[in-house]
């Protein structure tokens, strides 16, 4: 059971092409135990970088001793500080992420891409939670950076069943409230809602220098609206139905996700948290892929 459920949200094919591709943080990171990301802090959770000449005042627990017997001079050992970090990974479990068939699901596509990048860091021995929303947390997943991880997030995804309506805000604050140091945060969310409304959690996170990074998830028919003739648009959040010729709505849907974009985007630039246009028909290791390059080429821009 356990297998088939992993099977579902991870594929081997996208793993092999995004599974060495490294996961940085940006800046400094704080955490507890010996990682790969440069610290802020000392005394701790170091690797070992070379040697130096010793000169008077150097504590001498750092002299290495094996190199003055067999160079006849003293020399220091110099480390690197490192740390882990921890990603958390929220996804909108709420009804609106229904929509879409098979792997083009929204809800399934955030999940796998949640997922994912999920492998990527825990093999990189840093941590990972998940946390569920729709109007409220749903659920949560404690950080862990073994495999085992996997199948606790699989599973509890698996159970959850999108019923409730989006209200991404206050779950976004809520989830703001429980957590202390700086830390990544990835948000995977169709973001049906007024944008606005992110202004007071995204500015919390970043106030708290959590690095935010928010994959706007939606169907090709809602970027594109690849519609013809006559069709029923049903309700996925409330109960409602009309039927139109498509040609007559055409323009102005797009208008209006144009505008709701941009303006998702002028809340994410003031807050200096990145925004990702996810196409659900899009391949999965594709959409990844170009975010990790975007993201590697920025953290070696500063």
């Amino acid at each position: 059971m356990a297998s088939s459920v992993l099977s579902r949200y991870l594929n081997p094919d996208v793993l092999s092409r995004v599974a060495d591709r490294a996961i940085e943080p940006r800046g400094l990171v704080l955490g507890n135990l010996a990682g790969a990301h440069k610290s802020p802090l000392s005394g701790f959770a170091v690797e070992f970088a070379g040697h130096r000449e010793y000169v008077p005042g150097d504590d001498p627990k750092h002299v290495d001793w094996r190199l003055y017997f067999t160079r006849d001079k003293y020399f220091i050992k110099q480390y690197e500080q490192e740390t882990n970090f921890t990603a958390h990974l929220l996804i909108d479990v709420s009804a609106s992420m229904r929509y879409g068939d098979g792997s083009q699901q929204k809800m399934l596509y955030a999940a796998q891409l949640a997922t994912t990048l999920g492998y990527s860091i825990i093999r990189q021995n840093d941590k990972v939670s998940l946390a569920t929303f729709d109007e409220t947390l749903r659920g949560f997943v404690p950080p862990s950076n073994s495999l085992a991880q996997l199948h606790r997030m699989t599973n509890h995804l698996d159970e959850i069943e999108p019923v409730e309506t989006t209200n991404i805000a206050p779950a976004l604050s809520e989830f703001a409230g429980r957590l202390g140091r700086r830390e990544i945060v990835f948000v995977f969310s169709d973001f049906l809602g007024d944008p606005e409304d992110l202004e007071a959690p995204l500015q919390r996170l970043r106030y708290s220098r959590h690095d935010v990074v928010l994959f706007h998830v939606m169907h090709h028919h809602e970027w594109e609206f690849e519609f013809e003739g006559m069709v029923k648009f049903l309700g996925l959040e409330v109960e409602d139905e009309f039927t139109t010729q498509t040609e007559d709505i055409r323009r102005g849907y797009l208008e209006a996700v144009k505008e709701h974009t941009r303006k998702l985007d002028e809340v994410c630039q003031r807050n200096r948290v990145e925004c990702v246009p996810v196409d659900t028909s899009r391949p999965l290791a594709e959409v990844l892929i170009d975010y990790l390059n975007h993201r590697s080429r920025q953290n070696r821009g500063r």
